[in-house]
């Protein structure tokens, strides 16, 4: 059957006004980025992280925030952190799961707690304030996007640098996008994720700051560069907007070709 094609407004389709976001990770790195973007873009957002001073700062900037401190691995916080977004705005409608550690070591001298540490953040939170999320809009029958910020490292090994916890959750973190996105799809939830290549954070300071790092980072990526400040943007409010209300279950990734050799 012929389908009439919906009326041309690109530049709406990309706003987020009216929208509750809520983002993890957001005292930092990608997170401070994301929350400017979202709340340029007409979002009211919901900022977490640890460092509740830095939250109070970001707060300052944008037009309508509200910071909620918390630790996502604490017993309870994911659920917490869902109620005052609730409490506060009376709706969500879009998850950025962005929270997140990285250690550098062998796999042989790992120790098996920081392994299991390092899962909880990046791998265990995101899902459980997932699947809080969408029980909630299920429950209240709205529609709505969670994104999850994966990693090229999730999509194939480090290589010289090593990473066994980082990949392991980035990994799993990027199939259970599109688990989640298969259970919810007929339900108006959709589940997506961004898979950055090498963008310049506290995280990974460490290997911008070595002709070593730089060698590595340059040499693997087919633009030969890093990515810079503001060109995770795009992905991040095509997929929070309804501009991508036909897309679910993907990771776009955002890594000047890595992921393509």
């Amino acid at each position: 059957m012929l389908r009439m094609a919906a009326t041309l407004d690109p530049v709406t389709a990309f706003s987020l006004a009216g929208k509750v976001v809520i983002l993890t990770g957001a005292s930092s790195g990608l997170g401070r980025r994301f929350a400017r973007c979202l709340g340029a873009a007409g979002a009211s957002v919901v900022l977490t992280a640890r460092r509740a001073d830095r939250l109070a700062s970001l707060v300052e900037e944008l037009p309508d925030a509200r910071a909620v401190p918390c630790d996502l691995t604490a017993d309870g916080a994911p659920a917490e952190l869902l109620a005052a977004a609730l409490d506060h705005y009376g709706q969500i409608d879009v998850v950025v799961n962005n929270a997140g550690i990285s250690r550098v070591l062998a796999a042989v001298d790992d120790d098996l707690d920081d392994f299991r540490q390092e899962l909880e953040i990046n791998l265990v939170a995101p899902y459980e304030l997932a699947r809080l999320a969408a029980k909630h809009l299920l429950d209240t029958g709205r529609p709505g996007s969670i994104i999850n910020i994966g990693s090229v490292l999730g999509h194939g090994g480090g290589g010289r640098l090593k990473v066994p916890g980082y990949a392991a959750a980035k990994g799993g973190l990027h199939n259970l996008t599109r688990e989640l996105a298969s259970q919810w799809a007929r339900k108006g939830i959709r589940v997506n994720g961004i898979g950055p290549g090498w963008f310049e954070t506290e995280m990974n300071e460490h290997m911008f700051a070595t002709d070593g790092g730089m060698a590595y980072i340059v040499d693997n990526t087919p633009m030969g560069r890093p990515g810079v400040e503001g060109e995770l943007d795009g992905a991040l409010l095509f997929l929070a907007s309804d501009a991508s209300s036909f897309v679910t279950g993907q990771v776009i990734f955002v890594d000047g070709g890595w992921t393509a050799i």
